[in-house]
Order: C-alpha cells, then structure tokens, then sequence
C-alpha cells in the first residue's frame, strides 16, 4: 500500500482527511508561497500547492503520493492574505463584512510523474460585522496563520456568515470530497 502524504501542517486540512478517514502522514517543506506574475487566481493556487508538493517529494521520494494544497481568498480582485497582527486582522474582516469574497484551494496529488491538479472556488457572504464584534473575533481567536484572516468553522463563521455557495470544506482547506475522488485514480 503506497502511503499518502499531507504536505500541510493546517490543523484543519489534518481533520478533514481524518474525517474522511484517509490513512496519512504530515511532512512539511518550508516553501515559498509567492507565484509569478500573469496567472489567475485559480492557477496561483495551484502553483503554489504544487510548489509545496515538489518540495515534499524531494524529501520522501517519489513512491509517495503527495497531497499539497494552497487556499486563497480574493475580494473584489484583489487578493487577502494572512493578517500580520491585530490591526490588519481588523482592517481585512472590516473589509469582508457586509460583502461576499471568494475562497479558492488549489490541490495537487502528485506520485511521481502521474499529478491531478486542481481548484476548487466558493463564494462566502458575509453580514455586516460590527467593530466590536470584529473585535472580539480577533481578540478571542488571534485569526493570523488563515487566508482572509477567519476561520469559517470558528465563532465568525457561526455569527458573521450569512451564506456559502460552494463546498464548505473548501473554505475550511480542503475540498475534501473532490480530493476523495481524485485519490482513488491513484494506487493507493
């Protein structure tokens, strides 16, 4: 049986593979997660994760099946990153309050020269968010390792969402059915 590697120290892509109950292991390369000029959002993704899962390979070789994946969360075009501190962690919730945003994952499964790469897209609406509220999630929840600065499974998600359009677990990490599927083309 060929083992399956998790390219990802996010607690959250973790559980969700466990959920599924997918036998795996976490190996992590530190990568460089900018991509080159010119590529849409969906390719910057996967450009990304498959950055990561080079690097992963390179260390466990390539009998394993490499799992990397790389969310990103756009805005009205414009790309939102991990907070730096408290203060940006506001300034980037005071921008997706009371409007929708869109959370992409890129994914690579990679074994050796075989890979499926892939992006999954779903769009979030936020309610409008108080300051205080705001506040409170950042003080509370200290949002800096998550793209677009809030987890959806935390307080923010159960108070501030008001819809999803998509796969939920994509806004999680991990779209993790679609990586499911995908998996089973492999010798596992």
């Amino acid at each position: 049986m060929k083992k399956i590697v998790l390219a990802s120290q996010s607690p959250r892509r973790k559980q969700l593979l466990e959920w599924a109950e997918i036998s795996f292991e976490i190996f992590v390369k530190e990568t460089d997660e900018t991509f080159p000029e010119g590529l849409t959002v969906h390719e910057a993704a996967i450009y990304i994760a498959r950055q990561k899962a080079i690097a992963v390979e390179a260390e466990v070789g390539e009998d394993a099946i490499i799992l990397a994946a790389d969310t990103i969360v756009v805005l009205k075009g414009r790309i939102i990153g991990k907070p730096k501190d408290r203060k940006e962690a506001i300034r980037i919730l005071s921008d997706l309050s009371g409007n929708k945003h869109v959370v992409i994952t890129g994914v690579v499964i990679k074994q050796g020269k075989k890979e499926i790469s892939f992006a999954d897209s779903t769009e979030v609406y936020f309610h409008e968010l108080s300051t205080a509220e705001i506040e409170f999630y950042v003080d509370n929840y200290k949002p800096y390792d998550k793209a677009g600065g809030y987890a959806i499974q935390e307080w923010i998600g159960v108070v501030g969402i008001k819809s999803v359009v998509g796969d939920f677990y994509n806004v999680m990490g991990l779209p993790v059915s679609r990586v499911v599927q995908a998996l089973k083309t492999f010798e596992v």
